[in-house]
């Protein structure tokens, strides 16, 4: 080898050293325009902070490369055939560190144009396969590919403990319109930390983010994302999959138990409890409760504790706080195994302004809109997502699609949907921008939530999409196909909202506020509902659920017996947030974990057997269920008795009718005649009132013969005894 007496810099390596080349490949790795009669080939390294000269890995041994004075840059200069395919370095720092990797600068493109036009598109429904950070071999050579979309950036650089967190030393490769940025970077592998370096295209602004697709994160408040291995986690829940295939969901008992895994119950010493060990714990208690799912809410990764996972940064990543992703793949499995469905609260609604995240991602609003009239919830301090972007779009779907594929996820409740939908949500006039017909919907996110739908349930069948929305936009659960949204559920917020406040009144002045309880069944089949008593009528000083019931200690947890009775034989699906099952006095508090030593108390152990006898009776009888988003499944027999406080109504399904009849007052109701569609005996199957949940005790311990009498418009009729703030439920033997 000849060695030319020195070699120019260019601009374009002088653009190198300062970090704002947008395409290190034409200064960096092996070139063979050279002006050199005696040489085809010149490689040339960018390496700040070495001791001594880096040795380049020939065919015939190592040879040290020729510094360009008072830079940092290297080459070796020779003949091509002198080298392998993808050559060697070796090189040490001050320090003394000692590294030697192939060079990053001699592999072709590894993502396809395939891969990008559909990203660009926006229907790369894998595209967390592509973008992200994928250990992978490339020529027989393994080594972790950093891929990452930002088109407004001049540069990107990825940067780790791999090259001392220096954005100068592997900048990546620019796939032109696309907006993406690549490198494989060989010799890396699971466990590596890592973020972009971005250097933006308008201010030349350096800014360092985390990676949108990352897969997992350090554990807070570290924000570095963590290269993960493939997965190999050995699932058994097949079983449980192919019945969710051809599940009829609406036709089929669905009681929710909403969880928050960092306060639900917590270790001895402190800290958090792992995924597998919460899969256990929950197992254990939520079977024998009778539940069918659980909801948790958000464990896509978030900085803040305090925002229990509603201000998520890593949307393709359990948080750490839990465990791994195997951790928390173990947890949905063993969930499966034990016939209990995982549904995941996940928030496409808005994400959090820190600087190390989405937030102006590659120096201009990327994920966000530019315009804070529309891109800015300044209740929440968080910025909107750009639904009108195809990659933003992309993104989402692609996150949606990971939970329910990788983790082999149930559903989806979507938060904040009507934040979504309006454009003036939260907002006065002059504070928001109108579509272009001049009306108030979010036209783009219609088209979002619509194609979810559409991929979530085509893709992924019997899974279930539920909106948390909370206005009157028509078809929310109606099919897309037929102009509606496509969610399979509705949070019924209007009924969760009057029966809450209707149990709040003094029960001696409820009889003037009977259409509370009645008003719902006039919209109750306009949307496949669920009926919530969710986290957030529990916090920011709303009280508990305990909290909210009026009167002494003895009529509180009657009161709270009666609304679940209420809940769980009105017509659709239950959720219920942990705790309130066994009435908590306190607010719940995400710091530390349910009060559990109430359970102690006979009567918070008898509030916790009520809620599970009637999950386990609402799984068993199948008209509680199996008409749930029908209006035969179910018929008033009398909604206008407001000046003793009662309601009565029969549920229906092919082949039963329950009768239900509520008292709402503390005055027990004897020889209460009620219209039944029937004649023969009527047998109570529960009470609220049992002495085995702390109630009085006072009921119909036998068979009850209905009377040719008609009465409510029914044929015939029973006399009953109604207990105080109670509920008792009927079945027919005729």
């Amino acid at each position: 080898m000849t060695r030319p007496k020195g070699l120019q810099i260019t601009p374009a390596m002088q653009r190198i050293s300062a970090a704002a080349h947008h395409d290190p490949f034409e200064v960096l790795g092996r070139h063979s325009e050279i002006q050199d009669s005696a040489n085809d080939c010149r490689v040339t390294v960018f390496l700040p902070g070495l001791a001594g000269l880096p040795e380049l890995r020939t065919r015939s041994g190592a040879e040290a490369l020729t510094h360009i004075p008072e830079t940092d840059f290297y080459y070796w200069q020779g003949k091509a055939g002198e080298l392998p395919d993808h050559h060697r370095l070796v090189w040490q720092y001050a320090d003394g560190q000692k590294i030697e990797r192939h060079d990053p600068y001699t592999f072709a493109p590894q993502i396809s144009d395939y891969d990008l036009h559909l990203f660009g598109e926006g229907r790369h429904w894998d595209i967390y396969r592509v973008l992200g950070a994928h250990i992978k071999e490339v020529d027989g050579i393994s080594g972790v590919l950093f891929a990452t979309w930002a088109p407004g950036a001049e540069r990107v650089s990825v940067v780790g403990n791999f090259n001392r967190w220096d954005g100068r030393v592997h900048p990546m490769r620019s796939r032109g319109a696309s907006g993406v940025w690549e490198l494989f970077v060989p010799g890396l592998g699971a466990e590596e930390v890592y973020k972009f370096e971005i250097r933006s295209r308008d201010a030349a602004r350096v800014v360092v983010k985390t990676d949108p697709y990352g897969r997992q994160f350090e554990l807070r408040p570290a924000t570095a994302a963590v290269v993960v291995g493939e997965d190999d986690f050995q699932w058994s829940d097949e079983p449980w999959l192919e019945k969710r295939r051809s599940w009829d969901w609406q036709r089929s008992p669905l009681s929710v138990y909403e969880v928050h895994l960092g306060s639900w119950q917590r270790p001895a010493e402190g800290g958090y409890l792992n995924y597998r060990e919460l899969a256990h714990r929950l197992v254990e208690y939520v079977v024998p409760m009778g539940f069918t799912h659980i909801e948790i809410m958000p464990v896509a990764e978030h900085p803040l504790d305090d925002s229990w996972g509603y201000q998520c940064t890593g949307y393709f990543a359990p948080t750490s706080r839990f465990g791994s992703a195997d951790d928390f793949r173990y947890f949905v499995d063993y969930l499966h195994r034990h016939d209990i469905g995982v549904i995941l609260d996940w928030v496409p609604a808005h994400f959090p302004k820190d600087e190390f995240s989405l937030a102006r991602f590659d120096g201009t609003a990327l994920y966000e809109h530019e315009d804070p009239r529309l891109g800015e919830h300044k209740d929440w301090g968080t910025l909107i997502f750009n639904y009108g972007r195809n990659e933003v779009r992309n993104f989402l779907i692609g996150s949606a699609l990971y939970w329910l594929k990788e983790f082999h996820l149930d559903g989806l409740r979507v938060d904040a949907v009507a934040s979504m939908l309006h454009l003036d949500y939260s907002r006065n006039d002059g504070e928001w921008i109108p579509n272009r017909y001049g009306g108030n919907e979010n036209l783009e996110a219609v088209d979002f939530i619509r194609e979810l739908n559409v991929q979530c349930h085509g893709q992924h069948p019997g899974t279930l999409v539920i909106a948390e929305e909370s206005t009157a936009w028509p078809q929310v659960s109606g099919p897309v196909y037929l102009g509606g949204l496509g969610f399979s559920l509705k949070w019924n917020m209007g009924w969760m909202h009057d029966t809450l406040e209707y149990m709040s009144k003094d029960p001696i002045y409820r009889q003037h506020h009977h259409d509370s309880l009645t008003f719902g069944m006039m919209y109750a089949y306009t949307e496949n509902f669920q009926l919530p008593f969710s986290h957030d009528e529990v916090v920011h000083g709303k009280g508990s659920m305990m909290g909210k019931m009026p009167g002494d200690y003895w009529q509180k947890f009657a009161n709270l017996r009666l609304l679940y009775t209420y809940q769980f034989t009105y017509p659709g699906s239950k959720l219920l947030f942990m705790g309130s099952e066994f009435g908590q006095w306190s607010e719940w508090a995400d710091k530390g974990q349910l009060d559990w030593a109430l359970l102690d108390f006979d009567a918070h152990s008898g509030l916790r057997q009520a809620l599970s006898d009637l999950c386990h009776l609402y799984r068993q009888q199948e008209a509680l269920f199996q008409r749930n988003y029908s209006p035969d499944g179910f018929e008033w027999i009398d909604c206008h008795d407001n000046t003793q406080s009662v309601i009565s109504y029969i549920r229906r399904s092919d082949h039963q009718q329950l009768i239900v009849a509520l008292n709402f007052t503390p005055e027990p109701r004897h020889h209460y005649r009620i219209g039944v569609p029937g004649g023969g005996q009527y047998r109570e199957l529960f009470n609220s009132d049992s002495l085995y949940y702390g109630g009085s005790n006072l009921g119909n311990g036998e068979p009850i013969q209905a009377e040719a009498l008609p009465w409510m418009n029914q044929p015939f009729s029973m006399e009953i005894t109604l207990p105080p703030l109670a509920g008792v439920v009927f079945l027919s033997h005729s």
